[in-house]
């Protein structure tokens, strides 16, 4: 893998995504969306966007698709980087922002944002990941998840590095300097 080949500046789309009924979200960090930062050929696996989060200090990675349902981590943020297809992506709950994504995007999802596929094409694969490795939990949205949620959201670190750019990239200038021109 040719990391020079392999990723390109990307366009940053962020939302800062408030709550939203009972989905926390996080009020403080937005939502970063790197549009076409990796440039896939057909020759490429999986493992190139795996090898690339993994130099950056995101690990635990998993090959799939993103679930159907509302669902959040209040533990730890969470990166996707599209392998391959697109899909429609719901942030924030069932009043929040809709996303289109294309093989190639980077998905940087601060802890507490609630995320739903709502289509996709058949071939939709992303890699995820999270900094450090931190196992996740799994937050549906229910009254019960709540305040412990908000309160497990508010200790979460931010990461040490990009997931992409590592010690450089749209991460350090939306979630440490707050300067995220879009949100």
């Amino acid at each position: 893998m040719d990391k020079e080949k392999l990723i390109q500046e990307a366009y940053l789309v962020a939302h800062k995504i408030e709550e939203n009924g009972n989905f926390p979200n996080n009020p403080n960090l937005p939502l970063m969306i790197y549009k076409g930062t990796f440039r896939l050929h057909p020759d490429d696996t999986e493992e190139v966007i795996k090898k690339v989060f993994a130099q950056n200090g995101y690990t635990n990675a998993w090959v799939d698709g993103i679930f159907d349902y509302h669902h959040y981590h209040s533990n730890t943020h969470e990166v996707m980087g599209v392998f391959c297809g697109k899909a429609d992506v719901q942030f924030g709950g069932d009043h929040g922002v809709c996303i289109e994504l294309d093989k190639g995007d980077v998905i940087i999802i601060p802890a507490g944002v609630a995320h739903k596929k709502l289509n996709s094409s058949e071939d939709f694969t992303v890699v995820g990941a999270y900094p450090n490795g931190s196992d996740y939990d799994m937050k549906y949205g229910k009254a019960d998840e709540r305040p412990e949620a908000d309160e497990t959201i508010a200790k979460v670190k931010n990461p040490d590095s990009d997931p992409v750019y590592g010690s450089k990239g749209h991460l350090f200038e939306c979630w440490y300097n707050q300067n995220c021109e879009n949100v």
